[in-house]
């Protein structure tokens, strides 16, 4: 301020003498203009600064103008400095922005930001494909007309949101189950966070299913044992007869103990989710075991025909593998009837895949059993399979190895025909 008056007084006087030089000189005319043509030069100067100054800041260069001399290189200068500082905030707060509207919409969860009035002013991109929403369309729209569910709209008009709100059949194929809450935050605003549990409630219904199926399973051998032990301890029975009963009672336990083998081998493959070990497995040491327990339980009913049509070996856990193979044979021989045949094959197909199938002439499976044979408990026979003590368990066992040994589980079947369920494993999995 003080530089500022002092250049202005500097001005006046140096205005004054050029006026009483041409005064003495020239005349008072000639005075008055000369220092009025002196007081001009200042003018003129800022005024083409101040339009240099327009130019930049409507062009939005004004970091980069040159600076021209005197006062206004100071002025300009400072001026500069602060806009630099300005734009640099300004790109600071943008790029945190930005950060922040790239991690909501990396999140998993649906985020819809709504203002006092539940307008939408913001939502990630996973609640647009929630709720069907495009955020162009639909900003500054009240939540409550875009998503008309009646336990929606009834959750937004209590406005008590300490609990969450589960909505079923949403999504694009009405195949999701949503579970969302809203969050109160700054000025009457809210925070409506979405969480896709359809896997969680699919496995609550898997575990609410197993446990189920369990109870019934275990239920009827129990309730056997228990009406035979009754009857033999209340009636003075034969022999023969006594003998028999405790056939059937052996039979039951049987039953219950492979229920609860399988249910322990089924636990532990489950818990295990990491790939199988990679020992060398010889194929032909796992038909002739395969070879025995099949005639075994066979008892002579079926023809067999077990072919090892390459030497190479496979690489796994040995038990794992030989359990897979075995319970394939094993439905195998439940399902076909007397004098049926049954066809065990390891080979290696033409991609260099090692293929463990088996073949049966039984009475095949319909095309809408087939993507559900791998359930626990699942049958397509309930009857026969308990008939030849079956478990329900063992292709949901085989589906949990094959996992462990990277193979895949392919089964076709034409009703009337027959089935044939086929292992499989990667090269990676192939030992020459």
């Amino acid at each position: 301020m003080i530089s500022a008056l002092t250049r202005f007084f500097f001005l006046i006087c140096l205005a004054f003498i050029v006026a009483l030089i041409v005064l003495y000189n020239w005349g008072a005319q000639w005075a008055i203009f000369s220092a009025i043509a002196l007081l001009s030069i200042p003018l003129v100067y800022s005024y083409i600064n101040l339009a240099r100054l327009e130019k930049s800041i409507q062009s939005d260069s004004l970091e980069s103008m040159s600076l021209p001399s005197g006062f206004w290189e100071e002025v300009l200068f400072r001026l500069q400095r602060l806009v630099k500082a300005l734009k640099q905030k300004m790109r600071t707060v943008e790029q945190q922005h930005n950060r922040f509207i790239e991690a909501f919409q990396a999140s998993p969860n649906g985020i819809l930001m709504l203002d006092e009035n539940d307008q939408i002013e913001w939502c990630n991109a996973i609640s647009e494909r929630f709720f069907g929403l495009n955020f162009k369309r639909d900003v500054m729209q009240r939540i409550n007309f875009l998503i008309r569910r009646p336990e929606f709209i009834q959750y937004i008009n209590k406005r008590n949101f300490d609990e969450p709100l589960l909505l079923e059949r949403m999504g694009p194929s009405s195949s999701l189950s949503l579970m969302l809450q809203l969050f109160p935050f700054g000025n009457q605003r809210h925070l409506l966070l979405v969480q896709n549990v359809t896997d969680l409630q699919k496995a609550d219904a898997m575990r609410r299913d197993f446990v189920a199926n369990v109870s019934h399973e275990m239920r009827t051998p129990i309730t056997v044992l228990m009406g035979f032990l009754e009857t033999v301890q209340t009636l003075d029975l034969e022999k023969g007869q006594r003998d028999q009963y405790f056939d059937m009672m052996m039979s039951q336990a049987q039953r219950m103990k492979s229920l609860v083998e399988d249910l322990l081998t089924l636990a532990n493959l489950e818990a295990n989710s990491l790939p199988a070990a990679s020992k060398v497995i010889n194929p032909e040491m796992l038909m002739a075991l395969i070879r025995n327990d099949a005639e075994a339980l066979s008892q002579g009913r079926h023809s067999f025909s077990f072919e090892v049509l390459n030497q190479c070996s496979i690489l796994g856990d040995e038990r794992e593998i030989l359990s897979a193979f075995s319970n394939l044979v094993s439905n195998a021989i439940r399902y076909t009837p007397d004098i049926g045949s049954i066809n065990v094959k390891w080979d290696i197909n033409a991609e260099g895949f090692g293929e463990f199938s088996v073949t049966d002439t039984g009475p095949g499976i319909a095309s809408e059993h087939l993507s559900r044979l791998t359930e626990r408990f699942y049958r397509v026979d309930r009857s026969r399979s308990r008939d030849t003590g079956g478990t329900g368990l063992g292709l949901a066992i085989v589906k949990h190895i094959a996992s462990r040994h990277q193979a895949q589980l392919i089964i076709e079947s034409t009703p009337g025909k027959g089935s044939t369920f086929i292992l499989r494993f990667p090269k990676e999995r192939i030992a020459p």
